[in-house]
């Protein structure tokens, strides 16, 4: 599928979860190959564009065993699954041995499967791609040391880095600048020519099977930060950066397939500019879950070049559930409001619709049952079929002002803004905050003056009627208790639209 959407709306699932969920539920061994077909159907249904399957690819035997050692994960493990057992560890799918779909989840045959019921649909596929660490039983690790940083006893002795001996080298593990080294995975060297050659190769493998990559920790290989955490050790900084080189090259084979970056410390923009099409939006998970309006509000100032480019999520598998970092539910309702209304690509996790609370570290294969939260998912399904319309796919998105008076500034609890494509106008605003909160809302659209307009809250089913003049200047008067909402749909008065 050539073209993607504009704002295109992602569902990632666990998938080796997920096929273990379905085999539970239909009694019989599910794989990719046999996806029942009402399955697919199911996230059609939501209006999904596009579904990652995550951690499609040969796990490391080697990179388990590690874990089974590691005493903190175990703990995780027993958190997240009171009756853990050794056999529910699969291995973690960033400790990638080949990028080939596991033959357990269905081989490639499988994956292939998968593409074709997606695209039937008009949906597309999205698989992960980890640049900055492999398996330590990766094929590269005995064919091509040289791809690695590397180091002898000696020059590492007063270093903090971490090594694992494969064959007759040392080879630093995998890190984080800010965090202890990851003992399963071995660090590539993002400045060595053969490596980015050889990760262009890997990736158009990838690309012949997707319509998308979700590149891991996509900041890490930049130069400066890779400069910054290895050093001498990993040689001359090229001039190009790595995704300038490795994306520009791919995209001359596979134009239409999009690349996706997990990006953190402000580096959305400088990833864009090498040539990402989305970044992840952490800056903006953070604000909602962490500090108030006017923050998420000063956020959505930025230029709205910059915002379409962003993936806006309140949950995904690095994350704590929804349900448990927005409390109370009342919070997630707003907070999911907030970003699945907003410019760019919008990301939901699996059982997040369905209020699950539970947190699965990605190195287990089951996950525990959970009650389904009716309200949530309701609630989920209205507004999912609420931004399901023209104005927001690929409308014009504006920003709302807003004032209040000089005994009450509760207005500064509010976030607003508004769409419109032809005929078709949505105004959301929501009150972001425990309390309740009274402003005005400066709606920009010019074509409200002189008219009266019927807004219809799609969510609650609520009509109000106000002066077109009157939303324009001063401002349409909104009333909302803690953490409520309206998604107007704004019709003129004489339109004969019921």
């Amino acid at each position: 599928m050539a073209v993607w959407p504009k704002r295109p709306l992602i569902y990632e699932i666990n998938t080796w979860v997920w096929l273990r969920e379905l085999s539970y539920t239909y009694g019989r061994s599910v794989s990719l190959a046999d996806v029942p077909p009402t399955e697919w159907d199911a996230f059609a249904s939501l209006g999904v564009d596009a579904v990652w399957l995550m951690g499609v690819w040969e796990r490391s035997p080697v990179g388990i065993r590690i874990a089974m050692t590691n005493n903190a994960l175990l703990a995780d493990f027993r958190k997240a699954l009171p009756d853990f057992d050794l056999k529910d560890i699969v291995g973690s799918p960033y400790c990638v041995r080949r990028y080939v779909a596991d033959e357990r989840l269905g081989g490639t045959e499988g994956l292939a499967a998968a593409r074709l019921e997606l695209a039937q649909r008009g949906m597309r596929l999205i698989l992960d791609y980890v640049p900055n660490h492999v398996a330590p039983d990766h094929i590269w690790a005995d064919e091509h040391p040289e791809y690695f940083i590397q180091g002898t006893k000696e020059n590492l002795k007063e270093s903090p880095v971490v090594c694992l001996t494969v064959g007759d080298h040392l080879i630093a593990c995998g890190r984080d600048p800010h965090y202890p080294a990851w003992p399963d995975v071995l660090q590539l060297n993002a400045f060595y020519p053969g490596l980015r050659h050889a990760a262009v190769e890997t990736i158009e493998e990838i690309a012949s099977q997707c319509d998308g990559l979700r590149c891991d920790m996509a900041m890490l290989v930049m130069n400066p930060i890779f400069e910054r955490t290895w050093g001498e050790l990993a040689g001359a900084k090229p001039d190009l950066e790595y995704w300038q080189e490795i994306i520009g090259k791919v995209k001359e084979r596979y134009p239409d397939v999009l690349f996706i970056a997990e990006a953190y410390w402000d580096l959305e923009w400088e990833l864009m500019q090498q040539g990402f099409d989305y970044c992840y939006d952490k800056r903006l998970y953070d604000r909602l879950e962490h500090e108030n309006a006017k923050s998420v509000r000063l956020h959505l100032l930025a230029d709205l070049s910059y915002q379409e480019k962003l993936v806006r999520f309140i949950e995904n598998h690095d994350e704590p559930r929804a349900a448990v970092a927005f409390s109370p539910p009342e919070k997630e309702r707003a907070a999911a409001i907030v970003t699945m209304t907003m410019p760019g690509a919008k990301l939901i996790q699996e059982g997040q619709l369905e209020g699950r609370r539970v947190r699965l570290p990605v190195f287990l294969g089951r996950s525990p049952q959970e009650p389904v939260d009716g309200r949530i998912k309701a609630f989920y399904q209205r507004m999912l079929q609420a931004i399901q319309t023209e104005a927001i796919r690929n409308g014009e998105w504006r920003l709302c002002a807003q004032s209040g008076w000089p005994d009450n500034q509760s207005q500064e609890n509010l976030l607003a803004w508004c769409w419109r494509k032809n005929e078709e106008r949505r105004i959301i605003v929501v009150n972001f905050s425990p309390g309740r909160s009274q402003g005005l809302v400066q709606v920009p659209w010019n074509e409200l003056r002189g008219r009266k307009w019927r807004l219809k809250d799609v969510l609650s089913g609520q009509n109000f009627e106000r002066n077109g003049n009157e939303m324009l200047h001063p401002g349409m008067y909104v009333d909302l208790e803690g953490w409520k909402v309206h998604f107007f749909e704004a019709v003129p008065e004489n339109s004969g639209k019921s």
